[in-house]
């Protein structure tokens, strides 16, 4: 089934970011609203400690894994906001370089943020998504 998110991109705007400035989905499509994927295994223990780019990689495995038990891909999400703690923007080049490259193609609007502190202990990286998809 084809995709109900058309991503945006715009000529008025830099070229230079790795993602659609926007995104669309037609009134019909049912809206997925995601928590924020932790980097955490089937027990509940954070993993990849101290590793940015790791804990990346599992907030991706875990995204995927919410979506389809919601009944969508990763080309059904419509925007994403990826949160690292750290103050350091290398540390932010290195998550976003995981998530980009798990979106592909499909290079949804997202937000990158350094923030303070997540909510699981040694927790680096959350990744929050929305999606949109038509049933049939």
């Amino acid at each position: 089934m084809p995709s109900a998110v058309s991503l945006i991109r715009s000529s008025s705007l830099s070229d230079v970011a790795e993602y659609a400035y926007a995104a669309t989905a037609p009134a019909e499509a049912r809206l997925i609203f995601l928590a924020g994927a932790c980097p955490l295994d089937a027990e509940g223990a954070t993993v990849a400690v101290g590793d940015v780019a790791g804990q990346a990689a599992a907030c991706v495995e875990n995204l995927r894994t919410a979506l389809k038990d919601a009944g969508a891909g990763m080309e059904d999400v419509i925007s994403t906001r990826v949160l690292v703690a750290t103050t350091r923007q290398a540390d932010l080049g290195a998550a976003w370089q995981v998530v980009r490259d798990a979106f592909g193609a499909h290079d949804v609007p997202s937000t990158l943020m350094g923030v303070t502190v997540l909510g699981y202990h040694d927790q680096l990286v959350e990744v929050e998504a929305v999606a949109a998809v038509l049933d049939a």
